[in-house]
C-alpha cells in the first residue's frame, strides 16, 4: 500500500515536471506573489478579504438560493457548502486538465474561502459581522446551525480548526506553486518567456 502511494506520488512529480517544461515562470510569479501576500494578510487579519472574496460571497449566496427549496437545513448550510464546493470543484477540474499551477491557485482560493468561513463560524455567538442577504432580516447561518445542534459555545473552537485547515492548505498551495516556478525557471530546455 505504501509502495503504491510512493509510486503514485512519483508519477505525479514526473508529470508535473513534464508539464513545466517549456513554460515561463515569469507570468506566474506575480500571481503566486499575490497569493502569498493575500495568505499572510488572511493569517494576520480575520476580516481581510482577498480578490476572491467577492466571488466567494456570490457563490455563498447562490448556494442558499439553489439549496433553499430543499428545506431549512440545506438552505442555510448551502451557502457554506457552496463556498467550499466551488473552489474544490475548480481544483478538481484543473487536476483533470493537468494544469498544475492552476491547481495551486485553486487550492489558495479554497484556503481563502476557509479563512472567510472560519471568521463567519467564529462570529456565531457574537453576531457582529454585517450580513448580506436577499431578505430584509438575514439569518446568521452558523448561529442558526450551531444553535440547533447545541454547539453554539463551540463556535471559536470550530473556527480555529477551520482556520488551521485553511493555513495548511494555503501553505501547501504556496509550496506547490513555488516548486513549479522553480522547475520552470531551471528548465534546461530554455523556456521562452513569451510561452504560456
Amino acid at each position: 500500500m505504501a509502495r503504491a502511494g510512493i509510486a503514485a506520488i512519483e508519477r505525479l512529480r514526473r508529470d508535473a515536471r513534464a508539464w513545466c517544461s517549456g513554460k515561463s515562470w515569469i507570468w506566474r510569479a506575480p500571481v503566486l506573489a499575490y497569493l502569498g501576500w493575500a495568505g499572510v494578510r488572511h493569517l494576520r487579519d480575520p476580516l481581510y478579504g482577498s480578490l476572491f472574496a467577492g466571488i466567494t460571497l456570490g457563490v455563498h449566496e447562490l448556494g442558499h438560493l439553489i439549496l433553499g427549496p430543499l428545506g431549512a437545513w440545506p438552505g442555510i448550510a448551502g451557502g457554506s457548502l457552496a463556498q467550499l464546493a466551488v473552489p474544490a470543484a475548480a481544483v478538481w477540474i484543473l487536476a483533470r486538465q493537468r494544469d498544475y499551477f492552476g491547481i495551486a491557485v485553486g487550492m489558495a482560493w479554497l484556503a481563502f474561502s476557509l479563512f472567510g468561513l472560519a471568521t463567519y463560524i467564529g462570529d456565531a455567538r457574537a453576531r457582529e459581522l454585517p450580513l448580506v442577504a436577499l431578505t430584509p432580516d438575514p439569518i446568521h447561518d452558523w448561529n442558526w446551525m450551531l444553535g440547533r445542534l447545541g454547539l453554539l459555545s463551540a463556535d471559536h473552537a470550530l473556527a480555529f480548526v477551520c482556520r488551521a485547515a485553511a493555513a495548511v492548505l494555503w501553505a501547501a498551495a504556496m509550496v506547490l506553486g513555488g516548486c513549479l516556478l522553480w522547475v520552470m525557471g531551471t528548465d534546461r530546455k530554455g523556456p521562452s518567456n513569451l510561452e504560456s
